[in-house]
């Protein structure tokens, strides 16, 4: 199997320093203010959202190709929750909703498929320790 690489370099205090995160082609900047406030820039939990969509969005489309079926579009979009508990920030919620369009679909064996992409795509099984969320709408 495959092994990804990412970068990040952080300089300076935590509330006024600043970041860099690097993977492929993308090379974009994080703050305290993009992180914890709405400042621009990215944040970690961004990307985990951003990995964990596309990862979901796979996951479902293998299951639902290799039940015979050709998915037209799968689109989901994550929401990182990052909260706090006694040691500090953490993530404690993720939801994920998606909506998919595929003919001959059922709605039973749509909702068997998007919860087992939901519980055995790779980044769903990464951050098992957050509460992840499903909402999922074939239309």
């Amino acid at each position: 199997m495959s092994v990804r690489t990412a970068k990040s370099a952080w300089n300076g205090t935590l509330k006024e320093g600043k970041g860099t995160m690097n993977f492929s082609n993308y090379s974009g900047p994080f703050t305290y203010k993009s992180r914890f406030e709405e400042g621009s820039g990215t944040n970690p939990e961004e990307l985990v959202g951003a990995a964990h969509s596309g990862c979901y969005s796979m996951f479902l489309a293998a299951l639902i190709s290799g039940e015979g079926f050709d998915p037209e579009s799968v689109e989901t979009t994550a929401r990182v929750h990052l909260g706090k508990d006694d040691t500090g920030p953490v993530v404690t919620t993720i939801e994920l909703d998606c909506q998919v369009r595929c003919e001959g679909l059922s709605q039973e064996k749509f909702s068997e498929l998007s919860q087992a992409a939901k519980e055995k795509c790779p980044i769903s099984r990464l951050v098992a320790a957050a509460e992840v969320k499903l909402n999922a709408v074939l239309l």
